[in-house]
């Protein structure tokens, strides 16, 4: 079945490599927040949303990671892994 589908451009690989990263950050702060007990509901929502986001997005966009939908969601979640940065700075100061 690999074998039917086309190569992913360059852009494609990128934002689909960000969109990674991005939740395995989320699943690497749902386990903290889960260890330490803080910000528990953020953390189990954050990833929530990303799986319905970027599921979503990808079937709006017919599977092309390159789509301005699918990238608008890889920011948007860039922006809460700043806010959460932030947070999470401001209360270890």
């Amino acid at each position: 079945m690999a074998e039917d589908l086309p190569p992913l451009s360059g852009a494609q690989k990128v934002w689909a490599l960000a969109a990674a990263v991005l939740f395995l950050l989320a699943v690497g702060f749902l386990g903290f927040a889960l260890n330490t007990g803080v910000l528990m509901p953020f953390a189990i929502g954050w990833v929530a949303l990303q799986i319905f986001g970027f599921v979503g997005a990808l079937k709006f966009a017919n599977g092309d990671f390159a789509h301005p939908l699918f990238i608008s969601q890889v920011m948007i979640h860039a922006i809460g892994i700043t806010f959460l940065m932030v947070i999470l700075a401001r209360a270890g100061s």
